[in-house]
């Protein structure tokens, strides 16, 4: 049985990782340290997969706890890293923050793999490395421009430490571009709640249709697209978790062709957020209160992947639509219960 580290692994993406890697027979160690989810995701966890995988209350980005947590679990198989803090708006606030959090994680994360060479690394990475990219759909060979926020120069830096470091070290690594994960698992035993304010679109529809939260801001009703609104590429997070399943095994069973591969996950449809809005509304027949508001620094005019390197090397598309992603997030959202107004939930 391969031994597999999911960090961030009680968040969003990270739990429904693990749940498809469980599915799949692997052995699964989660490392969170609750800085943005809360640990009854670990039950949820447990009622979709039948297991129940081991949880280290840790922070990578701590030199202490990091080194005395990778020194206890010395026989890692692989590690996808999703560790990181990733609001695009409270980044442009809090720059420091981001870079000593997701910077400092990685970094520690790739100290592990020079003694353990043969170890699978799949990084997290995001479309944001591209910017506002001079064509659509964007591919992985579209240049990297000056990032418009600290979070995506986050995962630009990233990029280049893993690179350097495969090149200096021997170790091999996957970064996976994603665009916009949405959704929840369809038993709405888990799904997105961050911890406060949602940061992200779709979870403060379902919290605003739910009645936590006031109107939506739509930010920005002057970009120059179909309806005014920005556009991205909204992909359902189970659909993002099993690319990730099929990556690990790609580098498990040496199939890669180069040391340090890069692939996009997207559906490559681009939707407006006034679209989106659309979507939920057909999908949950809820009517959402929203108005308009002004940018948000950091924030590009369009971004939708180009899949075709993903279908063709990795064998992996998406296929949910936006309707069911909007339909089971809404799910989740009910599921919820009583909630109180810092996000957390009152029960489950």
């Amino acid at each position: 049985m391969k031994k597999v580290l999911v960090t961030g692994g009680l968040g969003f993406i990270g739990s429904h990782t693990a749940v498809e890697l469980l599915a799949k027979g692997y052995e699964v160690v989660l490392a969170d340290n609750l800085a943005n989810t809360r640990p009854d995701v670990l039950d949820g966890i447990e009622r979709i997969a039948g297991k129940r995988p081991e949880w280290v209350n840790v922070d990578l980005a701590d030199q202490q706890q990091c080194g005395e947590f990778l020194a206890a679990h010395p026989d890692f198989d692989g590690i996808i890293h999703f560790a990181a803090f990733k609001a695009v708006g409270e980044s442009v606030d809090k720059p420091l923050d981001y870079y000593q959090n997701n910077l400092g994680s990685l970094c520690l994360l790739l100290q592990y793999l020079r003694g353990r060479p043969e170890c699978a690394f799949i990084f997290s990475s995001s479309c944001t490395v591209y910017g506002q990219a001079d064509e659509l759909p964007v591919s992985e060979g579209a240049p990297v421009k000056p990032a418009e926020s600290p979070y995506g120069n986050t995962k630009q830096i990233g990029e280049e430490i893993i690179r350097d470091g495969v090149a200096a070290h021997g170790f091999k690594a996957i970064a996976l571009r994603y665009f916009n994960p949405i959704g929840a698992h369809p038993t709405a035993a888990i799904g997105e709640l961050p911890l406060g304010v949602p940061q992200n679109l779709v979870p403060f529809i379902t919290q605003s249709a739910a009645g936590l939260r006031g109107a939506l801001k739509v930010f920005g009703n002057d970009y120059p697209t179909s309806d005014g609104t920005a556009v991205r590429d909204y992909i359902h997070v189970v659909d993002l978790a099993q690319a990730h399943i099929v990556a690990m095994e790609r580098m498990i069973d040496g199939r890669t062709a180069e040391d340090f591969e890069v692939f996009n996950l997207g559906t490559g449809q681009g939707s407006t957020v006034l679209e989106v809005i659309k979507a939920f509304e057909r999908a949950t027949e809820q009517k959402i209160d929203w108005d308009f508001a002004p940018r948000r620094a950091g924030d590009v005019i369009a971004a939708y992947a180009d899949t075709k390197r993903a279908a063709e090397v990795l064998g992996w598309r998406a296929s949910r639509s936006l309707e069911e992603a909007m339909g089971d997030a809404w799910r989740w959202q009910q599921s919820l219960g009583e909630s109180d107004s810092s996000g957390a939930t009152g029960g489950k």
